[in-house]
């Protein structure tokens, strides 16, 4: 079965189904994703989005829009977020294909530039994201990427 990747702001019926799904990988609590979920599906502007990777109903993978995704240089902004792809499914390139798509929809929605916080090394670079430098989240140090959407 072929992957298509979906937002939430365009099929809000998938809303249980990315809430539900989301808290699985990072950790975060179900009802922050529903929190931003909500203000996405409000419509207030560009940010937050979802985005889930659909093998037919069912959810393999995900990643997010938000302003900030837990670090201090909030002049980086938007973030994308939450990219994961369930274990069963990596390796076929559906975080590419979910990282495609967000760039494109985000320039669609006028922003002209994204940033994602890491600590990988090599991953993001085979997608055309360029490192921009550390910043702190927590205790830790991470990477700042940043990637053009493709906005004229």
């Amino acid at each position: 079965m072929s992957i298509r990747i979906a937002a939430l702001r365009q099929e809000p019926g998938l809303l249980e189904t990315m809430a539900g799904w989301f808290p699985h990988t990072f950790g975060v609590p179900e009802e922050a994703y529903r929190e931003s979920m909500a203000q996405c599906l409000a419509g207030a502007g560009p940010v937050p989005q979802w985005y889930g990777a659909m093998e037919g109903a069912r959810m393999v993978g995900g990643l997010g829009v938000i302003e900030n995704d837990f670090h201090d240089r909030p002049d980086l902004a938007p973030n994308v977020c939450a990219v994961y792809v369930d274990e069963p499914w990596r390796g076929q390139g559906i975080a590419g294909k979910l990282l495609g798509h967000v760039c494109g929809d985000m320039a669609a929605l006028g922003v002209n530039a994204l940033y994602l916080v890491t600590s990988h090394t090599s991953f993001y670079e085979r997608y055309g994201w360029a490192f921009l430098c550390m910043a702190n989240a927590g205790e830790e140090p991470v990477r700042v990427y940043r990637k053009e959407t493709g906005l004229l």
